[in-house]
């Protein structure tokens, strides 16, 4: 492990969190569209919102994160998407923070984490 190695760990990780990022805006805009049409409640509101995000995280580190340490590399970038959506939907709406936020770091460096490793199993490189 050189300073390549760090420098393409971090560059994978700032990808994959920006683009998770980006996946989830353009999910939640669907979403809301989908909220306005057939008004459900607010927990399944939520509870979609937190679904988009898991999968969001789970396939872009399927896709962008490559080689040895994967899944270290795949739940960073999991966890960093979790701030960068923070961040993204409390500048647009508000921050709302509820005691569920602390299930959400955990859970997505998870899904990135197994989407990582999936992804190097897949990929024949």
């Amino acid at each position: 492990m050189g300073e390549n190695f760090w420098k393409r760990a971090v560059a994978e990780t700032l990808i994959s969190a920006v683009f998770a990022a980006v996946l989830c805006l353009f999910a939640a805009a669907l979403l809301a569209v989908f909220v306005r049409a057939y008004a459900p409640s607010d927990f399944s509101v939520a509870l979609l919102c937190r679904l988009t995000e898991v999968c969001a995280v789970f396939a872009v580190c399927l896709l962008f994160v490559r080689r040895e340490r994967a899944f270290f590399k795949g739940a960073a970038a999991g966890a960093l998407t979790v701030l960068l959506t923070m961040l993204l939907f409390g500048a647009i709406g508000g921050f709302h923070l509820s005691v569920f936020f602390l299930f959400r770091p955990p859970l997505c460096a998870l899904a990135g984490g197994l989407g990582a490793v999936c992804g190097t199993k897949l990929r024949k490189e």
